[in-house]
C-alpha cells in the first residue's frame, strides 16, 4: 500500500523535497512508516496517529486474545463466523474500542443525534450497507497487513535519522482499545521521543483522536506544519 500510495504521488507530480505533509492514523500510520523509508527526503512533516510499529501484547494474554477475536467479529458484517452478535452488540463493542466512553455519551456535536455515539452508530449502519466497499477480502487482508506490520528500533531510527526528527510527531490516546497507549509510547521512544520528536499522549481519549479532538487535533496538525516551515 505504501507503494500505491508512491505511485499517486508520483503520477501527481508531488516529488519535491519536504513537499509532503504525511498523517498516518492507525493502520494508515503503518503505511507512513513504510513510505517513511522510501522517502524520506520528500517528507516535510509525519505524524503518526493511534498507531504502532508493531502489535504487541501489552494488556495480559487473556484479554488480548479476547479483543482480537471480538476485533474480527464486530468491525465487519462478513466476519460474523467469528462469534455471530446481534447489530445491537456490534456496534457497542465498535464504539467501545474505537472512543472513550466520555466522548461516546456526550451530546452530539453538530445537533443532528442524541449523543455522539448515536450519530458515529448511524454512520457506522450507513457505510456497511456498502457491501462493494467493504469485502469480506478487504477486511480480511487488512487484518492480514496490520498483523504482520514490524518496524524495528533500527528502522524506526533510520526514519528519524533521515526524515528529521524536529519533523515527526506521535499521538495517542491513553484509552485506545485498538492499540493501546504503550504501542505510542514505543513508537515515540524509538523514534527518539526524548529528543526532538513531538509526543502527545491525550488523556482519557481513544482511538479516533480527530473526531474526539477534533479542534485540538487540527491544532497540533497546523503546529507541525509552522515548525517545519521554519527548517526548509
Amino acid at each position: 500500500m505504501a507503494k500505491d500510495t508512491l505511485e499517486l504521488l508520483n503520477y501527481l507530480g508531488w516529488t519535491a523535497l519536504r513537499q509532503l505533509n504525511i498523517i498516518g492514523v492507525s493502520m494508515g500510520g503503518m503505511i507512513s512508516q513504510e513510505l517513511a523509508l522510501i522517502i524520506p527526503e520528500r517528507i516535510g512533516s509525519l505524524t503518526f496517529v493511534s498507531t504502532a510499529a508493531r502489535l504487541v501484547n501489552t494488556i495480559g494474554y487473556w484479554e488480548n486474545l479476547r479483543n482480537r477475536i471480538n476485533m474480527h467479529s464486530t468491525t465487519n458484517t462478513t466476519s460474523q463466523q467469528f462469534i455471530p452478535k446481534s447489530p445491537d452488540d456490534q456496534l457497542d463493542d465498535v464504539k467501545g474500542r474505537l472512543f472513550s466512553h466520555s466522548w461516546l455519551d456526550a451530546a452530539d456535536e453538530y445537533g443532528e443525534f442524541p449523543t455522539n455515539g448515536d450519530r458515529f452508530a448511524a454512520m457506522e449502519l450507513k457505510k456497511r450497507q456498502n457491501t462493494e466497499g467493504f469485502t469480506r477480502k478487504g477486511f480480511i487482508c487488512q487484518a492480514i497487513a496490520a498483523g504482520w506490520h514490524h518496524k524495528s528500533p533500527e528502522q524506526l531510527k533510520e526514519i528519524a535519522d533521515k526524515v528529521g526528527r524536529q519533523r515527526i510527531q506521535v499521538l495517542h490516546g491513553t484509552v485506545d482499545q485498538m492499540i493501546t497507549v504503550p504501542h505510542g509510547e514505543t513508537l515515540a521512544r524509538e523514534l527518539g521521543g526524548d529528543g526532538d520528536v513531538t509526543k502527545i499522549i491525550v488523556q482519557g481519549r481513544g482511538h479516533v483522536l480527530h473526531m474526539e479532538e477534533q479542534q485540538k487535533y487540527e491544532q497540533w496538525l497546523e503546529n507541525i506544519m509552522d515548525k517545519v516551515e521554519d527548517l526548509r
